[in-house]
């Protein structure tokens, strides 16, 4: 094996251990129900409002705390939440810029497919921004070619510096998946609950 190839190697395995600090298991009464990420170090937690359906939702952080979840916000029709635990000090996860993000870039998707946790897949944007076919014109979408499958949902979708451009939401065929861009997710929460103060890591 090329020493090259050994270092990509080992670059993208740290890259995906550092994610893995902020990422989060959401846990209901049936067992998990997918990923979340530390926005804030607060105990801010970012998800999938398809994600938290159920009720006395547990979050778990990376090292194995558990803690119950109040959610802040939730909205079906963006398919956004967030979730409130009472922790201090947690890493939140760095933002990337989600509005430069380019077809044929390099992005890995992190979450718990199957209850598998911290689990990556890797892949290329097929499309970004509004218009996209499958999607509409309503707000901006990541168009993903990778393998998400379920547990994915709500976690992070990484550049190759390991910062987040959007959270993983749904699939539409076996290798084509969809994310909500970082910066949609800033200016709906901003938006609709200014109360909630979101800030760059």
């Amino acid at each position: 094996m090329a020493i090259e190839t050994v270092a990509f190697d080992e670059e993208m395995a740290a890259l995906v251990e550092r994610v893995q600090v902020s990422l989060v298991q959401i846990i209901g009464t049936k067992g998990s129900l997918g990923a979340g990420i530390v926005w804030r170090s607060d105990g801010l937690i970012v998800t999938n409002a398809h994600v938290v359906q159920e009720e006395n939702l547990e979050v778990v952080l990376a090292d194995g705390s558990r803690f119950l979840a109040q959610i802040v916000f939730q909205d079906p029709a963006l398919d956004l939440a967030l979730l409130s635990i009472a922790a201090d000090g947690l890493q939140p996860i760095r933002l990337g810029d989600s509005q430069s993000v380019r077809a044929g870039q390099w992005v890995v998707a992190i979450g718990h497919p199957y209850g598998l946790l911290g689990a990556a897949t890797a892949g290329s944007v097929i499309a970004a921004g509004a218009d996209l076919p499958e999607r509409g014109s309503d707000r901006d979408w990541i168009a993903l070619n990778l393998r998400l499958r379920p547990g994915h949902s709500g976690g992070p979708l990484v550049d190759a510096q390991g910062n987040l451009l959007g959270i993983n939401t749904f699939i539409t065929g076996p290798e084509v998946g969809f994310a909500i861009p970082t910066h949609v997710i800033s200016e709906v929460i901003q938006a609709r609950h200014p109360e909630v103060q979101i800030v760059s890591a």
